[in-house]
């Protein structure tokens, strides 16, 4: 054996992420949304003119791939940059190297920033100009959106495109394609194969890591069929993708929420169970569905704050995961309970109007009287007892400051409690007007 022999004997093989990332646009799978005939960003390729551009999207899903076909394509330098690990002096130094290559071999450069959202306003400043005379052409990489992590000044001056899991066609044709590289004399059940597609979640590479890990399990237990059971034995906890601080993480919030809102039980059910099962934090769900309960059921069903408090204590003595079953007969509840924003739309416009209106003194017949001083000021005078009226009601008073226009920020809904509510607000409006007939 050679010295070379040797040494290419110990040359470990590139990941296989690596040995299958797609030479070519039209090898990638997936983002037929983007890459298709006629489609933005392959008309981006076609175009013969390179822009600037934030690609958006999960982990997983090509984002860098893109970004390198780019700048083969257009026959470019390309410069990596990692928000991670990169200060605004590796942005200079990226600069400088533009500006060299530029000069030396008359070449573009393409800056690539993955995980743009991790760098503050000052990094971000710190290459625009750059950006803007055209000596480099940015293109970021972000699992956040855009529109709140990037600035304004970068983000107009480059076009997002939106790429999107896997789904789980396109992952059995990515399975298929790996094959071919690892794990060629291995068979696989359905079900194995199916579970592990569910493992990556839409990842890619999360898939081609798991298929690398199985290749070498395999070889070392020289096993010729992958099943459940071999599975169960070789990968970790399986472990959804879910970002506990990113925008896949608000998103199933709202989706909770829009759930319960639409009074569909199973739909909230479904997204409560993928948070917790994602490694949510049950006490933040605990607020949020407190907060659900004020927000879309209100004074409908007031049962409801009480139950989601009961959920939310239960769960503090209990802990995970008993405590989590409060957490869902509550969300259960919120569901098919009877809905009214009646009093969260109520709150809003009183605020909306207090903020615009002026300081409006409160009535003198209103005002507290504690002292003989107050009492001559006649703070107090002719205020009418409710308590000491027919019905307990004072027909007819008045509980607005002076002068001030009419207004009517509860309007209950026709469901629930506040059906009844709605009932005895008009019939009390009605005493108020036999009360000012009377006066008049």
């Amino acid at each position: 054996m050679t010295a070379g022999d040797l040494f290419a004997a110990h040359t470990p093989l590139p990941p296989l992420a690596e040995r299958l990332r797609p030479r070519h646009v039209d090898e990638v799978i997936g983002q037929s949304h983007l890459l298709g005939s006629g489609k933005p960003l392959r008309l981006a390729f076609e175009s013969g003119k390179l822009h600037s551009m934030i690609l958006w999207g999960p982990p997983g899903v090509g984002k860098t791939t893109l970004a390198r076909l780019m700048a083969t394509a257009f026959d470019a330098e390309f410069v990596p940059l990692s928000a991670v690990l990169s200060g605004v002096k590796d942005i200079r130094d990226a600069i400088a190297q533009a500006e060299l290559t530029l000069q030396q071999r008359d070449r573009h450069t393409i800056l690539f920033v993955d995980e743009v959202h991790r760098f503050n306003k000052s990094q971000q400043d710190a290459f625009l100009p750059y950006v803007e005379q055209g000596l480099v052409t940015f293109i970021g990489a972000t699992t956040e959106n855009p529109s709140f992590e990037v600035n304004g000044a970068l983000l107009s001056r480059a076009q997002v495109y939106v790429l999107k899991s896997l789904s789980a066609e396109e992952m059995a044709q990515l399975f298929a394609r790996a094959q071919q590289v690892v794990l060629q004399d291995v068979t696989f059940d359905e079900a194995a194969r199916e579970r592990i597609i569910g493992y990556a979640d839409g990842d890619a590479r999360r898939l081609l890591n798991v298929l690398e890990q199985l290749d070498t399990a395999a070889r070392t237990a020289k096993v010729v069929r992958i099943t459940p059971e071999f599975l169960d034995n070789t990968l970790a906890q399986n472990l959804r993708r879910f970002d506990k601080g990113g925008e896949a993480f608000y998103d199933q919030i709202s989706a909770l929420h829009k759930s319960v809102r639409g009074s569909n039980p199973d739909a909230a059910l479904y997204w409560l169970v993928r948070m917790l099962d994602g490694g949510a934090d049950p006490r933040y769900l605990a607020r949020r569905i407190v907060r659900m309960a004020w927000e879309d059921i209100g004074l409908a069903d007031p049962r409801a704050m009480q139950i989601c408090n009961d959920a939310a204590v239960t769960y503090e003595r209990l802990g995970s995961p008993e405590g989590e079953l409060a957490l869902a007969q509550a969300v259960l509840y919120l569901a098919v309970a009877a809905k009214s924003n009646a009093g969260y739309v109520a709150y809003n416009a009183a605020r909306a109007f207090v903020k615009q209106d002026s300081s409006r003194e409160v009535p003198l017949h209103l005002r507290n009287a504690p002292t003989k001083l107050m009492k001559q000021l006649d703070y107090g005078k002719d205020y009418r007892y409710a308590h000491n009226e027919a019905g307990g009601y004072a027909a007819g008073e008045d509980y607005f400051p002076e002068g001030m226009p009419q207004v009517s920020f509860y309007k209950p809904v026709d469901r629930g409690l506040e059906a009844k509510i709605a009932e005895k607000l008009e019939h009390l409006r009605a005493l108020d007007e036999a009360a000012k007939n009377r006066k008049g």
